[in-house]
């Protein structure tokens, strides 16, 4: 049965931020790191890019145990095997979605009020993303930051797995952690690390704090 696994961090895949290096190379680092959420997200590539990329991360993270989430295009969550796909509030409905993966795939949702997050566990999506906490640049129709008053709300009110994202940095992730998030996202601050493993170990240390 689908479930989202226990994780301190849910890292994606930005190959424009990755220092000239690829995705699959970027998600090996991740892994050997011990990241055990990692997903696709590339906005700008043909499906057919996407496709192959995908191919091959789903064998590295399917080898390593880790859990693969496709951002957006749920025919190619489907075509790869991964475990599960990530939508936002303008794309397919949860239910629809639901109907087309099965009840073996997590679905994932962005939220960024009290009420949608409400109405997320209400449909039954498997967690959700909180945020933009901070300001961030890596997506083009980012919200306005919703800051620690939503996250404060989801982490005392909703049931489901949180994932807080948007703007975290090695420098600012103990403010999200000692709000009560369990699961951090981070995109350009590890994928555009010259050393991805110790750029996590440094993360990792400042939230066990």
């Amino acid at each position: 049965m689908r479930k989202f696994p226990h994780a301190d961090l849910y890292c994606l895949t930005a190959e424009s931020y990755s220092l000239g290096r690829t995705n699959a190379e970027v998600v090996g680092e991740m892994i050997a790191a011990g990241i055990q959420v990692i997903q696709y997200r590339e906005k700008d590539k043909s499906m057919r890019e996407k496709f192959q990329e995908c191919q091959k991360i789903r064998q590295m993270t399917k080898a390593a145990g880790v859990t693969f989430i496709v951002n957006d295009d749920v025919d190619l969550a489907v075509m790869t095997g991964a475990d599960g796909i990530h939508v936002g509030q303008d794309d397919l409905p949860v239910p629809d979605i639901r109907r087309l993966v099965g009840e073996k795939m997590i679905i994932g949702l962005s939220t960024h009020s009290p009420e949608q997050a409400r109405e997320a566990e209400r449909i039954g999506v498997d967690y959700i993303g909180v945020g933009p906490i901070f300001r961030t640049t890596t997506k083009k129709d980012v919200c306005d930051p919703v800051g620690f008053q939503y996250l404060e709300y989801v982490v005392e009110n909703i049931k489901i797995p949180v994932v807080a994202i948007g703007g975290i940095k090695e420098s600012n992730v103990r403010e999200i952690s000692g709000r009560g998030a369990k699961c951090i996202a981070m995109v350009t601050e590890i994928v555009g690390a010259e050393d991805i493993k110790q750029k996590i170990a440094n993360i990792r240390s400042r939230i066990r704090k």
